[in-house]
């Protein structure tokens, strides 16, 4: 009873914490609103499947080589510096792309988003770290990423809308707005201060050793993410399916629904009661798309996705950072993100060249043996640990 008492008074909704949640959601509707639209306008100016997969692939990439930097500079300088100039980057380059009429412009202006992102999002997480009692860390981290699902709720199907009713120039001054509000609101959030001790620097510092492993998990599902989020909306407009809109808010508000609940089971029970049991979800909604038909295997899909990655998601950054040292939370969650980056970048790039080589079907085939993978490394994982940890205690005993 006395640690459920003390567990309740460390509370999750601050100032700060619910600051911090309403920026995430604004930031993160400006980038949902262009996720389905921007292979629509790339095939607009006449760009292939294999171009359109490089022009989503080289945005993650830049945010990935942006990562590292961002971790070490998130602990030197503080937290709101570096999520500042990264919003402002992004509300820049997202609304150049409404004067934009080139394919060459718009792939130099995706890798300047790129970089926004990166550093946005590395220091949003770490931001909300900060925030969060650690003991209700795995439960903190699912509500804060309820924003983030929230935006995907109305946010490509917002864009979807506008570019109907208006046109792709609309969409995307409206989506640079969004990141215009979040970054007025992140103004006003107190930020942890920044590390006066100085850190010893290694020459090749990019990545925080004790996250690789949820990241390495995490880089598997995300080609996943990278195949859904820039091939979907064409592979059904092939298919004579409509509602794609309909897709991402049945998508979001699985994630919504299951990220709290899923949070406090982590918490409890570790990532051995969530991996892959959600992972399993993620590999069903993947054979649903193979065998794509009709609105409702479309929207099946969206909800077993939403439920598998609402759960695994917060779980894999959750033990990422809580495995991290103090002085290198934002070091881990750099590392978790470039993770994020690299699986969307590299599937949005690979898929790219299997729709053009053989069709969007066999997209999502690829895609699930990608989750099959992340399993057999994270069972590898468990049971290499359990042989150790029953080593130990053998000598232990001795």
């Amino acid at each position: 009873m006395p640690g459920n008492q003390n567990l309740s008074k460390e509370k999750i909704w601050t100032r700060d914490f619910i600051f911090i949640c309403i920026s995430n959601f604004f930031i993160f509707a400006g980038f949902q609103m262009t996720l389905p639209t921007l292979p629509l306008f790339v095939n607009e100016l006449g760009g292939s499947d294999q171009l359109i997969g490089f022009v989503v692939g080289i945005f993650t990439l830049s945010a990935l080589l942006i990562r590292p930097w961002s971790g070490h500079v998130l602990e030197s300088l503080g937290r709101r510096v570096v999520f500042l100039i990264g919003l402002f980057v992004f509300v820049i380059s997202v609304g150049s792309y409404a004067f934009t009429g080139s394919l060459i412009l718009l792939f130099l202006m995706r890798v300047v988003q790129g970089l926004g992102w990166g550093m946005s999002t590395t220091a949003v997480g770490t931001i909300a770290t900060d925030l969060i009692p650690q003991k209700r860390r795995g439960e903190g981290m699912g509500y804060f990423g309820l924003a983030g699902n929230l935006a995907m709720a109305f946010g490509p199907a917002l864009g979807l809308l506008i570019i109907a009713v208006f046109d792709f120039s609309s969409m995307f001054l409206i989506a640079a707005s969004a990141g215009f509000i979040s970054f007025v609101i992140a103004a006003f959030i107190r930020y942890k201060p920044a590390n006066k001790t100085p850190v010893p620097k290694k020459k090749w510092d990019v990545f925080e050793k004790s996250a690789l492993m949820p990241s390495l998990l995490l880089f598997f599902i995300t080609m996943v993410f990278g195949g859904i989020a820039t091939f979907l909306p064409l592979y059904a407009e092939q298919l004579g399916i409509d509602g794609i809109e309909w897709y991402f808010v049945v998508f979001a508000f699985s994630l919504m629904a299951v990220r709290a609940f899923a949070g406090r089971i982590y918490d409890r029970k570790g990532h051995k009661a969530i991996f892959l049991p959600g992972a399993l979800l993620i590999l069903a909604a993947m054979i649903d798309l193979v065998l794509l038909s009709n609105q409702l295997m479309l929207l099946l899909a969206a909800f077993l996705f939403g439920i598998g990655f609402g759960s695994v998601q917060p779980a894999l950054q959750a033990w990422a950072v809580n495995e991290a040292p103090l002085n290198r939370k934002g070091m881990a969650n750099a590392t978790f993100f470039s993770a994020f980056d690299l699986g969307v970048g590299l599937g949005a790039m690979f898929f790219g060249l299997i729709a053009s080589k053989f069709g969007y079907a066999d997209i999502y085939l690829t895609a699930g043996i990608s989750v099959i993978i992340s399993m057999v490394i994270y069972v590898i994982y468990i049971k290499r640990n359990s042989t150790v940890h029953k080593h130990s205690e053998a000598v232990q005993w001795k």
